[in-house]
């Protein structure tokens, strides 16, 4: 296929070509030339005004549901929802049934994934069922393509357990991510704790269940020397200790969700189900200062925490309800809606450059050779996003009929072309 991009802006600071205005042309998923004026006869040809183009796009938690739960979401469908979010690459998460905890499952995701056009990273459980007991065959599913480790939306609370699964990634530098939340404070909480909680008469959990746990794999981490990415931090003081750490030379990372950048708990009222995520929304405050550290760098990437549910999982009491949003066709607009202020360039490296540096993944340039791994976007058109036109198997979506800032245009990935 031969694709021939129309003035793009290119935001890539690794690409000579950074912040300029021109034309991209791509042969059999190779960007042949770039330069203005080109004349290439092309299968397609993408003129669109405010069009913007950079390396695709990371999303390093999500769901797909499958095996097992595809009434929830598919690999195709999780995979149609990515590529409508600008992502070109997605780590799932190994919550499944059977659990992604060995070769076969890994290679079984892989196998299943090869020809859609986002690339699928299956995370391998670090223990057995993700039940926190007994150590999963990492080395196994390395070695069959899982891209991390991680037990998903079950934080590892045993600290012995989780030193052991670091010391043992060393061997092949792998990388351990974390969900942060000691479960044994409050487990009945339903979200942030707090005046919102006590107004609603909802159980809440204190922010100190999710900053416990940084705190402690914080120092695990550096007792094994090992890696290790927090994902879905919520609070200051978690930034705060991941911040510390990074200084005093833990080689350690996180990434924040788009939905804890633009809601608070104060948005609760009504109780929306489609807000009850875990770790839950914090408070204004906090929401605030998650935004500054955004800005300032602490933290390195986003997250989408897509997790699909049915209808019948999220339209019922909210004590009842499950956890989590769907997240993959949103979260740049989200983003660019909550922290306009944040620069585009600044977006591009938490959203593409800073999860291929960490998680090892062949880096994606915008120069004459390399494969053409490309997002492309509008940073600054107006749009509503609307669950009826969405891609995802589920709608469990706050989102629905919001005017959002930042559309996405569609990817170019593994030599095919989808457009949104």
């Amino acid at each position: 296929m031969k694709i021939l991009i129309k003035q793009a802006r290119i935001t890539d600071p690794n690409s000579p070509h950074n912040g300029q205005t021109t034309d991209i042309f791509i042969d059999n998923g190779i960007i042949t030339r770039i330069g203005n004026g080109l004349t290439e006869k092309a299968d397609h040809e993408i003129s669109l005004n405010g069009l913007h183009v950079s390396p695709g796009w990371v999303d390093l938690f999500a769901n797909f549901a499958d095996p097992g739960y595809e009434y929830k979401e598919t690999l195709e469908t999780g995979a149609q929802a990515a590529a409508a979010g600008g992502f070109t690459d997605v780590f799932i998460i190994p919550n499944t049934k059977p659990v992604i905890q060995d070769k076969s499952a890994v290679e079984y995701i892989k196998q299943k994934s090869r020809d859609l056009p986002v690339t699928i990273h299956p995370l391998g459980a670090v223990t057995k069922n993700a039940e926190g007991k007994d150590l999963a065959e990492m080395y196994d599913m390395r070695n069959s393509g899982a891209i991390a480790f991680s037990d998903g939306l079950n934080s590892i609370q045993s600290s012995g357990l989780l030193v052991k699964a670091l010391q043992y990634v060393k061997a092949f530098n792998g990388i351990i991510m974390q969900l942060p939340d000691d479960k044994s404070i409050n487990p009945q909480g339903l979200v942030n704790e707090g005046i919102v909680s006590t107004r609603m008469g909802l159980p809440g959990k204190p922010a100190m269940a999710e900053e416990l746990v940084v705190a402690r794999d914080i120092k695990l981490a550096a007792y094994a020397s090992s890696k290790l990415h927090l994902t879905g931090v919520s609070t200051r003081h978690s930034i705060s200790y991941i911040k510390e750490g990074k200084e005093s030379g833990v080689d350690i990372s996180c990434s924040v969700t788009p939905y804890h950048l633009y809601f608070c708990d104060e948005d609760l009222h009504g109780y929306q189900t489609n807000l009850k995520v875990n770790p839950p929304l914090r408070t204004r405050e906090e929401m605030e200062a998650l935004r500054k550290a955004l800005i300032n760098g602490a933290i390195d990437c986003i997250a989408t925490h897509h997790l699909p549910h049915e209808f019948d999982s999220k339209v019922m009491e909210f004590e009842y309800a499950k956890y989590g949003m769907t997240g993959l066709e949103t979260a740049f607009a989200v983003i660019r809606t909550a922290v306009p202020e944040l620069p585009i360039s600044k977006m591009i490296e938490l959203l593409a450059l800073n999860p291929r540096k960490i998680f090892g993944l062949p880096a994606a340039t915008i120069q004459e050779g390399s494969p053409a791994t490309l997002s492309l976007f509008n940073p600054d058109l107006e749009w509503t996003y609307q669950i009826s036109a969405g891609h995802s198997k589920s709608g469990n979506s706050p989102f629905d009929s919001k005017q959002l800032t930042g559309k996405v245009l569609g990817i170019v990935n593994q030599g095919q072309l989808i457009l949104s």
